[in-house]
């Protein structure tokens, strides 16, 4: 039986008594013709776009601090409080007594001497009495009473000790001193997660050559997709260490059993320095530069707080870009005084590592680009932190485990670890696809996890620069 239209669907195959050119003599892909060909034989890039390029943010806490084993659920240390004896609370004075009135118990004594200061004004005393544990009588080398640095009497002064006399043949001199110190602890969270794929998936090759992070390529999906969730893992664990934070007692939280953790913004935020809305290419007014002038009232701040000489900028791009043109501003700014010690003086090595040096005042400086606060998908989506600054080197304090002094990075990382289980990074894999046969279920699945926390030790040396306005510490 003779197929119905297959005379008129063919018609223009039809062969001519010639050798002349016809349209119709050649195969047509136009229409609908031949659909199968541009369905099963398209013409594909053969490789991925990246689109985003290099996606991955972590290696922030690799350039500044270290990892290091715990075997607790907590670790604890204590940090070293002022050595030198000074109030800012003085409250109530009795003018005619020479009586100054603290509002808590003092470490004065008999024939310590002090310098007793209200806006600008200052006097030196003598302690010739101490009537209480929050009182002193102070008594001025000049012929003037306390009042005289203020007309309003001496409420509200500060007050310094900068050494003492004693008379001849005195005896009982002084009384201990101790320098305070405060206790600080932080508890490791579990980060975890998982990438699975069913067995016929793991089968199926890709038409396009994927690429990752890692520079590895293929073009099997899976391998990739499992490749993308190792290193989105990876970047969690950094970010939960820069974000993490301690629940509030009474917080709905509680109920969960999530303990939370002190993450860098949280310990910054409580314990360092924070300067609001910096501006560092402000311009130039009265001869003078504005930015210049708010970068030199942070390092004010960091001479109170103990002067780590080595610091560490890690910025956003309009911030360092802002720290760019302040320098630049500068007349040879820097030129044969920027160091590199903290790259053992190697500008090369600052330069690959994508650091810039400069030097102000007794500090080195060295800058650089954090993508993480660039990254639309991270901080970047926020912008409310501009960067941080990280003193380099070590810090000394008191472990209350190990019950000794010891030397660690202002800033690293503690992951709990035993001979039975280490647990700074864990992977493996469940089911039945891929070489292992855990279970019956037709899939791969890749399992992450890790156990750890962040130690800032004296925090009162970092800052963090937000963008709102004042200065914090």
């Amino acid at each position: 039986m003779a197929l119905a239209g297959t005379g008129a669907e063919l018609s223009h195959l039809t062969p001519r008594p010639n050798k002349t050119l016809f349209g119709s003599n050649y195969l047509s892909i136009a229409g609908n013709d031949f659909n199968f060909t541009k369905q099963f034989l398209p013409e594909v890039y053969e490789k991925e776009v990246e689109r985003y390029g290099n996606r991955t943010i972590s290696g922030f806490l690799s350039m500044v601090g270290a990892e290091m084993p715990m075997a607790s659920d907590e670790v604890v240390w204590s940090e070293q409080g002022r050595i030198h004896v000074a109030y800012d609370d003085v409250v109530g004075t009795d003018v005619s007594a020479n009586l100054l009135t603290f509002s808590a118990a003092h470490l004065l004594s008999i024939g310590d001497t002090i310098i007793v200061s209200k806006g600008g004004a200052t006097l030196k005393c003598y302690i010739s009495a101490v009537p209480s544990t929050t009182t002193v009588t102070a008594q001025p080398y000049t012929v003037a009473d306390i009042s005289s640095i203020g007309s309003d009497g001496v409420a509200a002064v500060k007050v310094f000790v900068f050494g003492s006399e004693y008379a001849k043949g005195s005896s009982n001199a002084g009384n201990k001193k101790d320098a305070t110190f405060t206790s600080f602890s932080n508890k490791p969270i579990i980060l975890r997660d998982k990438y699975s794929v069913n067995g016929s998936d793991t089968a199926q090759i890709g038409w396009v050559e994927v690429a990752t992070e890692a520079g590895t390529s293929g073009y099997l999906w899976y391998l990739k997709s499992e490749h993308e969730a190792r290193i989105r893992f990876e970047d969690q664990l950094e970010m939960a260490m820069i974000e993490a934070e301690k629940k509030a007692s009474g917080s709905a939280i509680s109920a969960t059993g999530i303990s939370g953790s002190e993450g860098l913004f949280a310990a910054i935020s409580s314990r360092g320095l924070v300067y609001n809305n910096a501006d560092f290419d402000d311009g130039v007014s009265s001869g003078v530069h504005v930015g210049l002038a708010e970068f030199d009232s942070i390092l004010q701040e960091l001479d109170k707080q103990g002067a780590i000489e080595e610091n560490m900028m890690f910025l956003d791009r309009a911030t360092a870009l802002s720290i760019d043109n302040m320098l630049a501003a500068q007349n040879s700014y820097g030129a044969g005084g920027t160091s590199y010690g903290v790259f053992n003086n190697s500008e090369e090595m600052a330069l690959n590592l994508g650091f810039s040096g400069f030097r102000r005042g007794s500090y080195d400086f060295y800058k650089t680009d954090w993508k993480y606060l660039n990254d639309s998908t991270t901080r970047g989506l926020v912008a409310d932190i501009e960067g941080v600054i990280v003193p380099a080197g070590t810090s000394t304090v008191y472990d209350q485990i190990m019950g000794k002094n010891i030397q660690r990075p202002f800033l690293h990382v503690r992951y709990r670890a035993s001979e039975a289980d280490d647990r700074r990074m864990k992977s493996w894999i469940t089911g039945s696809v891929g070489g292992n046969y855990t279970s019956d279920e037709d899939a791969m699945n890749v399992h992450f996890l890790s156990e750890r926390c962040l130690c800032v030790q004296a925090a009162n040396n970092f800052v963090l620069l937000k963008s709102t306005d004042g200065i914090q510490g």
